[in-house]
């Protein structure tokens, strides 16, 4: 088991606690190393299955580290306890975002990225609930500190979010527009968004959502891909986009 020691503070309050991540597995690059991408699963899954049809594309450079999230209990399935990279009720602006649980999963990611070698690039890409989190990376890079005003320690070069949506979308803007630095990071940044039209789980007017927010907050660098007939999985051909995007950004 990994563990993560995340002090969540704000002023001078300060709350420690502490989270326990799953298995983390890894894919070695098959060529020359020269990115890293951490990939995130959904609600319930594990990095395992991920590794797996990572391992297969034919990204030659690419290492891929598939962390496993906390088992915790999860609002939204009535307190049942499974692996979830934080905690959340319903899919909603107006629902409550649980930050301390992103913060957590954030940095854990960012610590699994921090000790790669200085000359590859950096990126996250994740699933449902692992594409949250890797949005949620992305804001937080852009402004250079976590939601608890911790400094965000890692350069990323690319961000991928299928079937995704924005935690705390409500505050991307504001928290943004304030700062030249947060506009700079953010217009650097390359973000690619990919949805199903017939998801069931997470509606595809939510990545449509998280598009706009992130292209009104500075995000300039955006692509959004809709798959017509597609639910709550993943296909070869958005893989195949996954490739082709990755590879245009010289991963």
């Amino acid at each position: 088991m990994n563990y993560s020691n995340s002090s969540m503070g704000s002023g001078s309050r300060t709350i420690r606690r502490t989270v326990e991540f799953g298995r983390t597995y890894v894919v070695r690059p098959k060529g020359k190393h020269q990115a890293t991408i951490v990939w995130l699963h959904g609600l319930g899954d594990n990095g395992s299955s991920w590794s797996q049809l990572l391992e297969n594309l034919p990204l030659q450079n690419i290492k891929w580290i598939c962390p496993t999230a906390p088992t915790r209990s999860v609002a939204i399935l009535g307190g049942f306890p499974c692996t979830a990279w934080f905690d959340m009720g319903e899919l909603s602006e107006e629902g409550p975002d649980d930050f301390e649980g992103l913060d957590a999963s954030a940095a854990h990611v960012a610590n699994l990225l921090s000790t790669e070698p200085a000359d590859v690039k950096l990126g996250i890409g994740g699933f449902s609930m692992g594409a949250a989190i890797a949005l949620y990376s992305a804001t937080c890079f852009a402004q250079g500190k976590y939601g608890n005003g911790y400094a965000y320690p890692v350069n990323l070069r690319t961000i991928v979010g299928l079937s995704a949506w924005l935690p705390g979308s409500s505050y991307v803007k504001s928290k943004i527009e304030g700062s030249h630095e947060a506009g700079r990071r953010a217009a650097s940044l390359p973000i690619l968004l990919s949805h199903g039209l017939c998801d069931e789980v997470v509606p595809h007017t939510h990545g449509e959502k998280s598009y706009h927010t992130l292209n009104q907050a500075g995000f300039r660098n955006l692509a959004f891909k809709t798959y017509e007939g597609i639910g709550h999985y993943t296909v070869p051909k958005e893989m195949d986009e996954v490739c082709n995007w990755l590879t245009w950004q010289g991963f």
